[in-house]
């Protein structure tokens, strides 16, 4: 198990599967579709579509593997921070979801970047539609509590409601259970293990390697990406990254990741 980082997801500046291209990459695999959703863009091409967000295409993505690296499931669910693999190939995490930048679904629906989200039921009932559009571009809804509260300071009821109770509430919402925990500060103990592992659905407990901040990422190691590392990112503003968009927090990330050669893909591909 590598290092773990403290915070939601790592400090800040101040403390069922799509097959959508990326950027309109000619894919090798044919996985099955999600709901289509026209690009902003009409007509424009992959290099088009990411130039419009200073990028480039990314490359596209191995072919999920046959047999899943990550064997999830059990009583106790494994806890991953990193996905076995020697491709240049990470996976994009977001939590919470405070921020419901318009610009992001739009830049989204161009890029069709494959992302976790990791929701808590306090920001899900502000708007779930801002979700549930995502979730049509093929961002994977996954569990991050009700209410985003340590859990290594909770008892085993406590954590069951915040746990077994938005298992529930994304079904609800969303239509299908979530496959994936992420506790929040990724803080978590046996009880968290043995109480997501009977939520029913939760596969593996998700925490990073990498957390985005505003202009870089924060880094465990080394300050460099490693195949297959999670990295965390947020649905944060303005008000939280001083002055700078979510949108712009979120190209910045993918520049630093084609800067240092690595492609995306689905981290819902690996853990099964």
């Amino acid at each position: 198990m590598a290092g773990v980082l403290a915070g939601c997801g790592g400090s800040d500046d101040k403390k069922d599967k799509a097959s959508e291209p990326i950027a309109g990459v000619r894919r090798t695999d044919s996985p099955k579709s999600s709901p289509a959703a026209k690009s902003d863009t009409p007509g424009a091409g992959a290099d088009e579509l990411a130039a419009k967000w200073n990028l480039k295409p990314f490359a596209p993505p191995p072919a999920p593997p046959a047999v899943k690296p990550v064997k999830a499931g059990g009583a106790k669910p494994p806890v991953v921070d990193r996905i076995p693999t020697d491709q240049k190939i990470v996976f994009i995490t977001i939590d919470d979801g405070a921020e419901k930048d318009p610009k992001f679904l739009e830049m989204m629906r161009d890029l069709r970047i494959p992302v976790s989200m990791f929701l808590n039921d306090t920001y899900v009932r502000q708007d779930p539609e801002y979700f549930r559009k995502l979730q049509a571009l093929g961002a994977t809804v996954q569990n991050h509590t009700l209410s985003h509260p340590d859990l290594k300071t909770l008892g085993a009821d406590a954590q069951k409601h915040q746990i077994c109770g938005q298992q529930d509430r994304l079904a609800e919402v969303y239509g299908t259970r979530p496959t994936l925990f992420r506790p929040p500060y990724g803080n978590w103990n046996a009880t968290t293990q043995t109480v997501a592992g009977a939520c029913g659905g939760i596969g593996a407990i998700v925490k990073w390697q990498e957390s985005m901040q505003i202009n870089d990422m924060q880094y465990v190691a080394e300050k460099k990406l490693h195949p297959g590392d999670i990295i965390l990112a947020h649905f944060r503003g303005p008000s939280d990254l001083k002055g700078t968009t979510m949108t712009q927090m979120f190209g910045n990330m993918l520049r630093k990741i084609q800067a240092q050669g690595y492609t995306i893909a689905r981290l819902e591909d690996y853990i099964g």
